[in-house]
């Protein structure tokens, strides 16, 4: 588990407690630092998670992954690391609705279990985003030369048109916002129309609130079924639609 503050972690214990009925002092029990909690083997090292950023970004794209991942660690015995990147290093992001973010860490895929890529701005081919980034090309470069054995890359939204624009999604099952799935289709992508498509090193999800969903269930799958649970109880959130899987569906 990170270095947290002790009234972080009380805060997540008893939201889980509240939700789920179990008191906090039960969960702290079974909380990381304790006996491991069924699910939850507590092998593997630390989950390195980073999820891009990029001008024009969309608001809920980003937060929703990164505040699954960042809560992730209150639930399991593996410690989890949560970034914020961008491709021109350390600055100030503009996100869609004019939210501006810092962003501490530069570009480095090499440092990373899982690469998540938000959408934002397809809908507004002359504003910061999506596209823009498509016509500047740096990005998609970057994805591409991404791809190395134990990297996930994730995507949701339209940030999934990044990923097909590198040419990662061509041939492969994913999904995006419904507004673009044809432009994914038609750029080589075998479209399912699931909530999350998990396609092993590729996982995929839809429009702006399926990052919730894509983060998890790859907390599920990385880090165990009681991990999404407990991030469900405290989020108040229960994990929506169909994850298509190779080879199986799983809701």
């Amino acid at each position: 588990m990170n270095r947290r503050t002790l009234l972080r972690t009380a805060t997540a214990l008893g939201a889980a407690g509240l939700a789920t009925g179990v008191p906090a002092a039960t969960a702290a029990a079974t909380s990381p630092g304790a006996a491991s909690p069924a699910g939850s083997s507590g092998a593997g090292g630390r989950l390195r998670v980073q999820v891009v950023l990029f001008q024009g970004v969309e608001e809920l794209d980003l937060a929703a992954p990164y505040e699954v991942f960042s809560a992730a660690d209150h639930f399991t015995d593996r410690d989890v690391e949560v970034r914020y990147v961008a491709l021109d290093g350390p600055g100030t992001v503009t996100a869609a609705f004019g939210t501006r973010l810092r962003v501490d860490h530069g570009w480095a895929p090499e440092e990373a279990d899982v690469l998540v890529v938000p959408g934002g701005g397809y809908a507004r081919p002359e504003a910061p985003g999506v596209r823009a980034e498509i016509r500047r090309g740096a990005l998609p470069r970057a994805l591409a030369e991404a791809r190395r054995p134990g990297l996930t890359v994730a995507a949701l939204c339209t940030g999934v048109m990044l990923l097909s624009a590198a040419g990662v999604t061509r041939g492969r099952p994913c999904t995006t916002h419904h507004r673009a799935q044809a432009d994914l289709t038609q750029q080589g992508g075998v479209l399912k129309k699931a909530r999350v498509v998990d396609d092993g090193d590729l996982v995929t999800a839809g429009g702006v609130t399926s990052g919730l969903d894509l983060a998890l269930w790859l907390v599920r799958r990385e880090l165990g079924v009681d991990a999404a649970l407990g991030l469900e109880s405290m989020l108040e959130y229960e994990t929506r639609g169909t994850v298509w899987t190779a080879g199986r569906q799983a809701s």
